[in-house]
């Protein structure tokens, strides 16, 4: 396959089956990333999916790329080892609620911290789903399973939240069947450093339509915020917006009057503002819509550019010697076998 090759969604499909259950939100997902790759310009042969454990690590079996399904929550420690091994290979990694935000979380923060250029897509069904249904650390209070049968009494950590607060340098939210996922992809692919993608994904036997108040299309208007980089923050088809209280510093939904948005104070979205990026993924849904798309897009040196910088300078004017290096302080020769007893 040369460079001048085209490539279709048939080029990153593999001969496995995909063994989700039916209806699960991540097969939608997965034929969103297919379809997005060749619009990436990236060669299979160039592309990494790393994953954990859980439903959505079986990802990397499903694409015709390289790929690495492996342990609990350590995703983010062997993509680290495949980028500074090859920097210019393109690591994806795939991980779930469960997974990068439980025993993983603080692998999550490290990678994100670091700002290791690659692309973390984070699927939140708010639950264990291949452990059969216990709850998550994104679980709702309330949301009874086999590990909360009167309730959950937990407060769930917010994926978009902890990301920003880990230091992540792109932070964007999007659900399994938005037509949008796409275009939030490459958003995500197209930013140097470690982008974290948060999507929202049903889990049709544990947690069914657990975002159906604002996925569903009869919601989507009042449910959904869709932000664009120097677009007014509006929802419900232009009629309301996001106004910033100056007197309390929050945010408050109003209405738009003849779509005059200026009038109505509504803020224009600008993916460097940090200070906002948090206050949007706070919004109590309900009162507010579910803000989704880019959030926040500032990127900064990576972690593996900084690596090879500073090896290159190390190995200036040195000549590579493995012999000289084991054989370096203290050595011992062996003369004589040694004798058994």
């Amino acid at each position: 396959m040369n460079e001048m090759t085209k490539l279709s969604i048939k080029d990153f499909e593999t001969d496995q089956e995909v063994r989700w259950c039916p209806g699960c939100g991540d097969y939608a997902i997965l034929k969103t990333v297919q379809r997005t790759m060749p619009e990436l310009g990236v060669r299979p042969e160039n592309v990494v999916f790393v994953s954990g454990i859980g439903c959505s690590s079986r990802f990397p079996y499903y694409m015709e790329t390289y790929g690495f399904h492996t342990i609990h929550g350590r995703a983010p420690a062997v993509a680290t080892g495949v980028k500074l091994a090859n920097p210019d290979l393109d690591v994806w990694i795939i991980t779930g609620d469960g997974d990068g935000l439980s025993i993983g979380g603080n692998h999550t923060m490290h990678i994100l911290r670091r700002n290791l250029d690659c692309q973390i897509l984070l699927f939140n069904n708010e639950i264990y789903g291949l452990t059969k249904g216990q709850y998550s650390p994104t679980s709702r209070v309330g949301t009874q399973s086999p590990s909360t049968p009167f309730g959950s009494v937990d407060r769930p950590a917010r994926p978009a939240a902890f990301a920003l607060g880990s230091g992540a340098r792109f932070v964007a939210r999007a659900y399994d069947i938005s037509k949008q996922l796409g275009e939030v992809l490459k958003a995500a692919h197209a930013h140097k450093g470690a982008s974290f993608v948060e999507i929202f994904q049903n889990c049709i036997v544990y947690n069914k339509d657990v975002f159906a108040d604002f996925t569903e299309k009869k919601n989507a208007d009042l449910g959904q915020l869709w932000l664009e980089n120097g677009k007014p923050m509006l929802f419900a088809k232009g009629t309301k917006g996001l106004k910033l209280n100056l007197d309390h510093l929050h945010l408050e939904v109003v209405d738009v009057v003849d779509g005059d948005w200026e009038a109505a104070n509504i803020l224009v979205h600008d993916v460097r503002n940090r200070a906002m990026a948090h206050m949007l993924v706070e919004m109590p849904f309900g009162p507010f819509p579910m803000a989704l798309g880019v959030l926040y897009d500032d990127p900064v040196a990576t972690f593996d550019s900084a690596i090879v910088e500073q090896n290159t300078a190390v190995a200036k004017g040195k000549v590579a010697d493995l012999q000289k290096l084991v054989s370096k302080g203290q050595t011992w020769t062996v003369k004589e076998p040694l004798h058994q007893l």
